[in-house]
């Protein structure tokens, strides 16, 4: 495999786990998008909104390539100080899902860029990263952000199934087995059982 072939390879996994994400909200009213269903607040419209930040900061803050439209709550100039904590992982009454949605889509471009403009090998600085490795490759950014934003679609798969059940990776395709409620409720008490006699 050619470094090219690599390279495609790796923005294919990363395009794959951004498009789950971003259907995760498909078909949802906007309380349901922005419904805190855990006891930590996860959304999915905050997972959206956090995972464009993501995009910004590894693929473009890292390597030195500002976006040309900034979004209010990606600001790593500022620190952990100089915003609110978690910030970036719900959406205020006046922040829209059309909003937040484009961010992202702006962020996919902008980080696209990076990858396609820069070599696997070019280097980057995460000062966060100073006791493992403050000077990454490209490579290795994407790598880190690939299995960021999967982390963040599993997520987003159980929050979604908490909301209205849907679960799988895209329409057609639930890598699930093929069962009816009443088989599922078996099954569920099964694995409960299971665990109350463990």
């Amino acid at each position: 495999m050619t470094a090219t072939d690599f390279k495609t390879d790796l923005q294919r996994h990363l395009q794959d786990a951004r498009e789950t994400v971003v259907r995760k909200l498909d078909g949802l009213s906007e309380r349901d998008v922005r419904r805190p269903l855990t006891p930590t607040g996860t959304n999915l419209l905050g997972l959206v909104k956090h995972l464009a930040g993501v995009e910004l900061l590894y693929l473009g803050w890292v390597f030195d390539r500002q976006p040309a439209a900034q979004v209010p709550w990606f600001r790593p100039d500022l620190g952990a100080a100089g915003l609110e904590p978690n910030v970036d992982m719900w959406a205020t009454v006046e922040e829209s899902r059309e909003a937040i949605l484009d961010s992202y889509w702006t962020a996919w471009k902008h980080a696209d860029e990076t990858v396609e403009t820069l070599p696997l090998d070019a280097v980057g600085h995460v000062p966060w990263w100073l006791e493992r490795t403050g000077t990454p490759s490209l490579q290795r950014v994407l790598v880190h952000l690939i299995g960021e934003t999967e982390r963040h679609t599993g997520h987003a798969d159980i929050v979604r199934e908490l909301i209205d059940g849907e679960v799988g990776y895209r329409p057609g395709v639930a890598a699930m087995p093929e069962a009816d409620a009443q088989w599922w409720a078996a099954y569920r008490a099964k694995v409960a059982a299971a665990a109350e006699q463990a």
